[in-house]
């Protein structure tokens, strides 16, 4: 199970850095605008409103802490909430969401090797301190 984590740390941080960068640096060439008015309009407001950056400057810093094994919980914290946009953007806006699907496959992957680093906030009765 070790390595499969290990190898789904490394897709998942792959994924993540590749599709942050793009954000800044825009290498992957862009498909047709959406067909639903509604996705092109939440397009259009978090771009010109700089709003995605702050989505890109997370993806590409949990990939690379996913990639360099350092933070790995709090990696998997940031991009469980992109995963959530994500998928939450493609049930309501815009179909197609097979490759959200793997990449929250390959995050409970990751995730189940870190689990111990989440029992605290996980437990119904934390411990609480003083």
């Amino acid at each position: 199970m070790k390595i499969v984590s290990v190898i789904a740390r490394y897709l998942l941080g792959l994924m993540f850095t590749v599709f942050g960068l793009n954000g800044f640096l825009h290498f992957i060439p862009q498909g047709p605008p959406p067909a639903n008015p509604l996705a092109v309009q939440f397009f259009t407001a978090i771009s010109v409103s700089h709003f995605a950056a702050f989505f890109f400057a997370v993806q590409l810093v949990g990939g690379l802490l996913l990639i360099s094994g350092f933070f790995v919980p709090l990696a998997l914290t940031l991009l469980a909430a992109e995963l959530y946009n994500i998928l939450a953007f493609h049930l309501t806006l815009l179909p197609g969401i097979a490759p959200g699907l793997v990449a929250c496959a390959l995050w409970v992957l990751v995730f189940l090797q870190y689990r111990e680093s989440f029992a605290g906030i996980l437990a119904a009765k934390p411990a609480v301190r003083g």
